[in-house]
């Protein structure tokens, strides 16, 4: 949004951050991916309220506090999402939004690197490419979906993307691409923008009017001023509790925190949604993975590398193939998303077994489980409260059993027989629905792509935190820009989404006529109605 608001020159754009700078080969080296999100530093590692249906284990919630934000701790996974997510956000009141709307938005911040002409961008900040793709592995995995009657795509962003094939990263020239190397450096460099570090305190609303923001820094507050507009742009976290703190949310839960009432909107931290995901992973008999690599000898070498040519392994997250997938006749899109990895590894870098393996991350996308984010007090420095209640909707324990016996049916082709050792996880005793239940409830992590707390909706929907031009409603000069205002979660990663958010919002600030709607069709699998694939 710096950047496009910043782009004609006519407007002073302020962007405040709580973090510090992205410098260094933890963020910007791919492979490093694990590192900045273990990192208080650059992680505000929130942790959800104890989940009553996974144990009680309380689930990590990772967000960026550093420029660039989360797009500077994720794992560079690039998915614009389905057709269907964006017509379903409009069915939810975000006017405006469906999948003709959004598509142009996605052209416009793109630059893809092998992506499907005519579906793709070629001149935009955003530089989307795939992995080099030669382990044997990736290979395996993407003929043994084929093998057990997939589809396959050879561009999961453009008209087709149900099926298996080539996973995109937000990677340029070996680096990392986030928000902040994409539009927030080049932005910069122009005299109208400028970067203020300080954290947050609360929105200053005046007369029904936002007009700046308190921000806490080294001990001082200061209030930065707003000529036109405050835009909250926190995440799904932070922006309702921003909002909350600064007298907009629930009045009840307000007032017990001792919080004066400005808007009444029970919305605000509601509807909070998120993609869950376990590991399968597998013994490899041949020595094909990147297991070699773990000792900490060779990941110094492939760091070397790396600095030296910004090549190497050290240039891709390692996911380089995925899937997209139907888990049941009759689904209008893909609900089961796979990233494969060659390695059987846990996301904070420790091997799984002490051997060669490969493994996915594997999850039911579209899950109907709602939590919520409040206030743990009006003490801004305090970590707002994260109920997610996953896995409360039994449907979704129907989905992931199913996924359990899906994973092992993909991994039990020829494509993988050369390679294909003992299950690690689950493990081969586990089969029944019981058994992969008590595997699940000890197993499944969040897939860190939360979204929904500041709903966009009608005006008139009582539940709607923001209309579908992104203002709050019922408050003049404030609007909210990040994923926070999903209707509906997405199908795949939410980086993309929402970086499209961002620019679409941009236009909206600007009064701009938005980008001419798209005719283009995606492609629709014939036999939907009656099979899986």
């Amino acid at each position: 949004m710096a950047y496009r608001l910043s782009e004609d020159g006519k407007h002073s754009v302020i962007v405040i951050e709580a973090g510090g700078s992205d410098f260094g080969p933890f963020i910007q080296m791919p492979a490093a991916l694990a590192w900045p999100m273990s990192m208080k530093r650059y992680n505000w590692g929130y942790l959800s309220e104890p989940e009553p249906n996974l144990n009680n284990r309380r689930i990590t919630a990772p967000r960026g506090k550093v420029l660039g934000g989360s797009s500077s701790i994720n794992g560079l996974v690039y998915v614009r999402g389905h057709c269907e997510d964006f017509n379903r956000w409009e069915e939810l009141g975000a006017r405006g939004w469906a999948y003709a709307d959004v598509l142009p938005y996605f052209k416009r911040m793109e630059t893809s690197h092998g992506g499907e002409e005519g579906w793709r961008g070629s001149n935009g900040p955003l530089h989307v490419r795939r992995g080099p793709f030669v382990n044997p592995l990736f290979h395996a995995f993407i003929e043994a979906g084929k093998e057990a009657g997939f589809e396959l795509t050879d561009d999961y962003n453009g008209s087709k993307q149900e099926g298996f094939g080539l996973m995109e990263q937000t990677i340029h020239r070996g680096r990392r691409w986030s928000a902040a190397n994409a539009y927030l450096r080049p932005a910069l460099k122009r005299s109208n923008v400028q970067l203020v570090y300080g954290f947050a305190q609360k929105i200053v609303i005046e007369n029904g009017r936002a007009t700046g923001v308190e921000i806490e820094n080294g001990g001082k507050t200061d209030v930065i001023t707003a000529n036109r507009e405050v835009i909250v742009a926190a995440s799904s976290f932070n922006s309702p509790k921003l909002l909350m703190l600064s007298g907009i949310g629930p009045a009840a839960h307000l007032r017990e925190h001792g919080i004066e009432v400005t808007v009444d909107r029970p919305g605000v931290g509601a509807n909070l949604q998120d993609h869950m995901e376990f590991y399968f992973q597998q013994i490899s008999r041949k020595p094909v993975s990147l297991y070699s690599w773990l000792p900490w000898f060779w990941q110094g070498v492939a760091g070397a590398q790396w600095l030296l040519s910004k090549g190497g392994l050290g240039a891709s997250n390692q996911f380089e193939a995925c899937a997209f997938v139907r888990s049941a006749p009759g689904l209008k899109q893909p609900d089961i998303q796979y990233h494969f990895l060659p390695v059987a590894i846990s996301y904070d870098g420790k091997a799984a077994a002490r051997s060669h393996g490969f493994q996915v991350h594997v999850g039911y996308n579209l899950s109907k489980s709602r939590g919520n984010v409040t206030l743990r007090s009006a003490d801004p420095k305090a970590d707002p409260v994260i109920r997610f209640n996953y896995m409360s909707h039994p449907e979704d324990w129907e989905k992931f059993r199913h996924i359990v016996r899906l994973t092992r049916e993909i991994f039990g082709q020829k494509a993988f027989d050369a390679y294909r050792g003992p299950e690690i996880q689950p493990g081969e005793a586990v089969q029944t629905d019981d058994e992969i239940d008590t595997f699940l409830r000890e197993h499944l992590e969040s897939a860190y792509h939360p979204c929904g707390t500041c709903r966009m909706g009608d005006r008139n929907d009582p539940m709607a935190v923001v209309d579908p031009e992104c203002r709050v409603i019922g408050v003049e000069g404030l609007r909210v820009a990040d994923s926070s205002i999903f209707p509906h979660v997405t199908y795949g990663n939410l980086n993309g989404p929402s970086i499209m958010t961002g620019e679409k919002a941009a236009d909206h600030i600007l009064g701009k006529q938005p980008l001419p709607r798209s005719n283009q069709q995606p492609w629709v699998n014939p036999r939907a109605a009656v099979s899986d694939r």
